[in-house]
Parts: C-alpha cells; structure tokens; sequence
C-alpha cells in the first residue's frame, strides 16, 4: 500500500434500500475447542461467512476476513461501542491532541496478553513502527503516513508526532486495521509472523482469544477474562467462525440453525429469499461499500509496460469502458436492487459526493456505444481491443460471476472489445492482483471509518494500496490539502474537485454502491446492534 498517506473511510446509510454487503495455510493450532454449530454450543455463538482470511499478523493483511478475526482478538487504543461508529478510548484512559500536531494516549495501568506478558506504551509504539517498516503490500500502513514519529516516555503515555495538524481523523484511524496493539515480545519488528505462531504465542488481549485455529475452516473463540477494554464482557461464553466455500452451503445452515449468524456473504436471490423465512430474521444496517473495477496502468492495453506502451490509448481504452458500462442493468438484474450505481470514487452520502462519472461518461448514466468508439477512433486504436479482465468468486460472493459476465457482455455487444474474462480464488487474487499480474480486476472496498476521505487517500497517492503505478500531482495535493481543512465548506469542494480530476484519469472505474446484510436465527439477539458505522463485527455482542 502506498506510503506517506493518511487515511479515513466514510459511512452511509442506504434510506429505504435493503443492501447486501459483500466482502476480502494451516493446519489446527493451540489447544481445546468450541461447539461448532449453534444448535448445541449452549451460549456459545457459531457464526458463519464465506470471507477468507490472508493472514492474522495485522501487518500482513488489509481485508474483512482478516480484520474480522483481529476485532476480537487484539486491543485497539480507540474503539466504538457497537451503535456508534464514535472513536472512544478502548484499553486507554484518556486520548487527545495536546498540540496540533502532537496526540497524546494514556495507557491503563497493568494491561496483559493471554499469554501474561505486560501491554505497555512499549508494544504500542512497537505496534505503529512496525507496520509502518514492514509497509507489506498486503497491509494498512498506507492509513499511517501522517505520522512522523511515536515516543512511549513512559509505561503508560504514548505521543504521536504527526506531519499534518489538526488531523480530525486520527482518532479513527487508531480504532482502524492499522490500529490493533501487538506484543513486540512476539511478534517480529521487520516481518510478518506467520498465523500458527501467533496462535500459538497468544499475544490477544481483546475481548476473545483464539482458542483453536484452522485457518478458513474453523477458529473457535473464548473471551479473555483480562481484557479491560471500552467493550466489556462478551455477551456470550465463547464463539466460532466458520468458513464457506460455497454460499448455497451457509444459506442452508443458517436456516437449518447449524449457525447462529451469516455474514458476508449471500447473494442478492439467496436474501430475498431469506426474508421469507419465518426461522430466521434479516439484518440490515448503514454502510458504505463500494464495488469497483481497477485498471493497472503498467499491464492495461497499451499500459507503460506492455510492447504497444502508449499513455493516450490506454487513456482512451479506460474511457471506453467508462462509456459502455451499464451500472444500472447490473444492479436490476444481478442484484435485484439490493446495490445502487455508483458513479464516483466517493459514495453517495458522504461529504462531497458527487456523479463526476455520470457528467462525463456515458448518456446520463446510460451507456453510450457512439462516445466509446469516437474515443477509440480519435486515439487511434484499432477495434476490437484484447481486454483480460480478473474477477473474484468468493471474496465478493458468487454473484460477482454474473456482474462480470454481464461487463463482458456490455463490452463486447458494442464491437468494439474482446473480452478475456478469468476468476481466482481470494488468496491467490489479493496478492496477484498487486503484483501486476492482472491488467483490468475486481475490487471491492469497506469503510475503514466515517470519513470521505478513506476512498481517496488509500487509493491514490503514490499509487495506492491497489499499486496500479497510477500517478496525478494535481490529486496528491488535493487529496493532501482536504485531510486537514477544518472549514466544511472549503474541504467540500477539495472533495469535489478531486473526484472530477479521477474522473477524467480513470484509475479505478466505481459500479455499485451497497450496505452491511446479516442473517440470524430468531432466538439470537445483538446482530443488529453490530451492524452499525464502524463497520466492525464484534461477536461479543451476540447472544442467543
């Protein structure tokens, strides 16, 4: 991910509009065991998901799956309360700007991992520099860049050093992935540690720790009696989750009761059909994801690195795209309105959000076939254009199959495309995807926190968390510029001018817009209060 970024994610609600939200090894590790199911586990709560985990080392991922398990399991400075997406202080006493540019946390005193090590200001600071050294690919360091030093003057008080002053954000990203506290006793400083070392050093100090590990088939959890965090005590005796191959699977065993909750994800059909299910109930709670296709300057069609390299055709070939891509027929008839077009890089409902897509492509969010092949012509490119386009099955639910047969369907009907349309697993895609090895891909994005900003930081400057070489000095200082203005009114119009700027580079081409979904039998209580603007589930909350 991108360096020298800061970042925020914002948040909105979907008034009126059911929303699906879509998401993104070893053998077991450490001892005991949990009930696997939710019909004889007592109060114990199985949770189900088709999400993937890349890995627990919270410097080594920067997804749902993984972020998932890390809310449970590690103490964070700053947290909400499920209900509220309000940074508040977590395993601290007090956190505040001392100066402008200086944030000052007090610890709590005699904090403690699982494993009985003291959690002092020394593991927090160790935390923050190690995410910010190590800056994997993979990782969320690119939502630290503003920090220009950490200092742990003593066992309790840790002082960032920010580069930028008056950082009203700061405070989310603490309670962000890049947030979680690790033990400098057992995680390495330069590298990512691998999953069963973590499970077996239970280096936890969240509400749970990992009971046992299998990873993406079972991990069991039971809570941790020394967590003295903002959450308190588990509302349950301990959790599961389990992990999905195949939906169809997880909508059956959810109605059947073998899991108390599905999450993440069903398909649109698969909750509509839910709903009508007298044995269940459907949660559906504000969000703000965003699905989008990415385009990888370097390997695109005529991109810097391919024999044919020229920068105005691969510009033309991006807007083509944007010309021909139909948002409108997607959400209609793949996810039977259950997502609404998106036609900006910033989400409807957030401060500045505007259509910049929408004023520049297309026939007023029609598609528009005569404006994708005047672009072409006046480029000179040659028709139709070899396009291989990525997509993912299982991160984004089985539904991102027919989304992505119908681009290829919007693409090609016009002539002027020939589409190579290919699927991986989330595991092998996450990585491949910022490795070049994909010249047009599927992403999907989910609110770090409340803030526009969290769609512009983390994708554009130096490239981004995506690393598709993309590069705009006019976006870097305007992305840079509204990170720190306090006038509402000023920043607005940063946030505006910057989305039509991306608009007319087309990094990233947005689609659709949804909100989080989640399934529970009757007798469960706690889902809908989880399902709110930290985007955070928290097992904690659910009981039965």
């Amino acid at each position: 991910m991108a360096q020298n970024n800061i970042t925020r994610r914002g948040v909105f609600a979907l008034a009126g509009v059911s929303a699906l939200a879509l998401a993104a090894c070893t053998g077991p590790s450490g001892g005991g065991g949990s009930s696997t199911g939710g019909s004889g586990g007592g109060n114990i709560i199985a949770y189900g998901t088709t999400d993937k985990v890349t890995a627990l080392d919270p410097a080594g991922s920067y997804d749902n799956g993984s972020f998932m398990i890390m809310n449970q399991v590690f103490p964070f400075l700053m947290n909400s309360k499920p209900g509220s997406a309000e940074p508040q202080p977590d395993i601290a006493t007090s956190a505040e700007f001392t100066t402008p540019t200086t944030y000052t946390v007090k610890l709590k005193s005699g904090l403690k991992f699982a494993n009985g090590n003291d959690l002092t200001s020394t593991d927090v600071k160790f935390s923050f520099d190690r995410q910010i050294k190590i800056n994997d690919p993979n990782g969320p360091a690119s939502l630290l860049g503003n920090i220009a030093s950490i200092a742990a003057p003593d066992p309790t008080t840790v002082v960032f050093t920010l580069k930028q002053g008056n950082d009203q954000t700061f405070p989310q990203i603490l309670s962000s992935p890049a947030g979680p506290i690790v033990d400098h006793q057992v995680f390495p400083a330069d590298k990512i540690l691998d999953d069963d070392a973590i499970v077996k050093g239970k280096p936890f100090a969240g509400q749970y720790t990992i009971d046992s590990y299998n990873k993406n088939t079972l991990v069991s959890f039971k809570p941790f009696d020394g967590y003295q965090g903002l959450l308190g005590k588990p509302a349950n005796s301990g959790a599961t989750v389990k992990y999905y191959t195949d939906q169809s699977n997880m909508k059956l065993e959810i109605q059947n009761g073998s899991i108390d909750v599905a999450n993440r994800s069903l398909s649109a059909t698969d909750i509509d059909d839910l709903k009508k299910d007298s044995k269940v109930t459907v949660h559906i709670g504000p969000g703000g994801e965003m699905r989008y296709v990415v385009f990888n300057y370097n390997t695109m069609p005529f991109g810097a690195k391919t024999p044919e390299a020229d920068p105005a055709k691969a510009h033309a070939v991006r807007q083509a795209v944007a010309n021909l891509v139909d948002r409108q027929a997607i959400a209609d008839q793949v996810y039977k309105g259950t997502y609404l077009p998106l036609f900006s890089n910033v989400p409807s409902g957030f401060l500045g959000a505007t259509e910049s897509f929408k004023d520049i492509y297309g026939d007023g969010g029609k598609p528009s076939a005569d404006k994708a092949k005047k672009v072409l012509s006046d480029a000179g490119v040659s028709t139709p254009v070899n396009l291989n386009l990525e997509y993912n099955p299982d991160h984004y639910g089985k539904s991102s199959g027919d989304e992505y047969a119908m681009v290829k369907d919007q693409l090609e009907k016009s002539g002027l495309f020939k589409v190579n349309l290919q699927s991986a697993e989330w595991v092998t895609y996450n990585k491949a995807s910022k490795a070049d090895a994909y010249p047009v891909y599927q992403l999907g994005w989910f609110p770090d926190f409340s803030d526009p900003d969290n769609y512009l930081t983390p994708f554009f400057p130096k490239g981004g968390f995506e690393n598709n070489h993309y590069s705009n000095p006019a976006v870097d200082a305007l992305i840079e510029k509204q990170l720190t203005e306090k006038d509402k009114a000023t920043r607005e119009k940063d946030i505006q001018d910057v989305q039509k700027l991306l608009a007319a580079d087309i990094s990233t081409l947005p689609l659709l817009q949804g909100a989080q979904v989640a399934v529970s039998g009757v007798n469960v209580k706690g889902v809908q209060e989880t399902l709110d603007a930290s985007f955070k589930f928290r097992l904690g909350s659910v009981s039965k």
